[in-house]
Order: C-alpha cells, then sequence, then structure tokens
C-alpha cells in the first residue's frame, strides 16, 4: 500500500494528502473537503481547504506541546 504524502499550500490554506495515481473523479463529502479517487474507485487524494481554520482545534494543542518540549 502506498503511503500518503502531506502537502500545505500556505499562500491558500489547503492541506493536501495525496498518494500516487491519476485522479479519475472527485467528491465534495463536505463543505471544503475533497476527495480524490482513481478509476478503480481507490482514494488518492483528500483536500483541506481552509484548513488552519477547520484544523485549530487539533492544531493549537499540538503547537503548545511543542512550546513545552
Amino acid at each position: 500500500m502506498n503511503a500518503f504524502e502531506v502537502y500545505y499550500d500556505e499562500s491558500e490554506d489547503i492541506l493536501y494528502f495525496a498518494k500516487e495515481g491519476l485522479e479519475h473523479e472527485f467528491a465534495e463529502i463536505s463543505p471544503g473537503i475533497n476527495v480524490e479517487l482513481d478509476e478503480n474507485g481507490n482514494l488518492i487524494g483528500i483536500e483541506l481547504f481552509n484548513a488552519s481554520t477547520l484544523l485549530k482545534n487539533v492544531i493549537n494543542p499540538i503547537v503548545k506541546k511543542l512550546k513545552a518540549a
């Protein structure tokens, strides 16, 4: 199984999880969250728009933990 790589576009505030494959279709599963599928329906990508806002409840505790380390 190919591991997902993580990319962050700071200027657009988009967090992207991707693995190798060609996108055949995509679906918006929730406002600001898209999934990309290959021709066999396998998940090859996840896009999170406005990532810093969407994940603030996850990011803030991590930042606090890093500062304490």
